[in-house]
């Protein structure tokens, strides 16, 4: 068979992802728009143009291309292009995420790799406990505490329904470490004879000027609290299940609310609520910071003391031991065994003693 010979002019060349040299360089996008991300809904951001501003403008917008997998969260700082009107139908693109101030994570549990965050730049966490129906539960309490430790962020704890029960113990356990504490009530209205919240304003002046984010237990009242703070907000607001006393989950994604009739700008996040809060994502060394009074006294434990209950010479366990009387001791009891049990967990070793892990007491 002859060989079959080609020149120059059978070759031909289609255009297409070869015939382009790849580039690196992105577009620099100068006439960008700074925005705040106030609800994520299934790929589509909404956002908000100079917010809390006289200019301020609603609008919908992508996740441009080139970010890739970086995920964008409510109370992100960005940058979009595209139509910016804010018109009905119009879509914006964002094609920056802002440099983050704070970023709080949580894991679905103390061993999963995979970190969720939850909101950007909030300047507090608001754990919201029911001091009854449900019962409160200290470990999560804690374990929040060390999320928003770990992200450089205040905490307050927002006690509700305290006519149902005394907050006393609670605020002896946490208000000495350094976590400020609002107790809320359902009560009457003397003059209109309307329910409302004693404890609301005392409240809102803790969060006034501020980012906060609030996170709890489904049926603790956390979208009530958001309801009475924004009162256009509308979250719907769920009940406890009398036979698990757990709640029924009824906001569906976080989203960033702005308080009105503050001296300053002031917002709140309403996140749905969680029924566990996995650390994986904190180092476990860093696990004393969130309790403070341990860490002060944890500096005299011998170099290489691991804390836990098995240690020898631990100074924690002394600290215990000398307490001036029986209710100071209970409390410090209480609080070493709160950390050692985060401890336990976050480290993935067996201790019987461990009941509920990440999902808290």
């Amino acid at each position: 068979m002859a060989e079959r010979r080609y020149d120059e002019r059978d070759v031909r060349i289609r255009p297409g992802r070869g015939s382009r040299p790849r580039t690196k360089r992105r577009p620099e996008h100068a006439d960008a728009r700074t925005a705040m991300v106030v609800a994520v809904d299934r790929g589509r951001y909404t956002v908000l143009l100079d917010p809390g501003g006289p200019d301020e403008t609603r609008i919908l917008a992508m996740k441009a291309r080139e970010l890739g997998r970086d995920r964008v969260v409510p109370g992100d700082r960005v940058d979009v292009v595209g139509d910016t009107s804010g018109a009905e139908g119009s879509l914006a693109r964002i094609v920056r995420i802002g440099e983050r101030r704070t970023v709080l994570r949580r894991t679905a549990d103390d061993t999963d790799p995979v970190e969720r965050i939850i909101v950007a730049n909030a300047d507090r966490l608001v754990v919201v406990t029911a001091l009854a129906d449900p019962e409160p539960r200290t470990r999560m309490i804690d374990r929040c505490v060390a999320a928003a430790y770990d992200a450089g962020m205040e905490v307050l704890l927002a006690l509700t329904k305290g006519d149902l029960a005394d907050p006393a113990e609670l605020i002896a356990m946490y208000a000495p470490i350094g976590v400020d504490v609002v107790v809320t009530s359902r009560g009457v209205d003397p003059v209109t004879g309307e329910r409302t919240i004693v404890g609301l304003d005392e409240l809102r002046d803790v969060l006034t000027g501020d980012v906060s984010v609030l996170v709890g237990h489904s049926g603790v009242g956390k979208s009530t609290l958001v309801n009475a703070l924004v009162p256009d907000a509308r979250r719907a607001v769920g009940v406890v299940n009398d036979v698990t006393g757990r709640g029924r989950h009824t906001s569906s994604s976080a989203i960033a609310l702005e308080v009105h009739g503050t001296d300053a700008p002031t917002w709140v996040i309403d996140t749905p609520g969680v029924r566990s809060f996995g650390l994986a994502h904190v180092d476990p060394s860093h696990l004393l910071g969130a309790f403070p009074d341990l860490d002060a006294v944890a500096r005299e434990c011998p170099r290489g003391c691991t804390h836990l209950a098995d240690s020898p010479d631990c100074t924690l366990d002394e600290w215990v031991a000398d307490a001036p009387d029986d209710v100071v001791r209970a409390a410090r009891a209480a609080r070493l065994d709160s950390f050692r049990r985060l401890l336990v967990s976050r480290l993935g070793v067996e201790d019987e003693s461990d009941g509920d892990g990440a999902r808290g007491r």
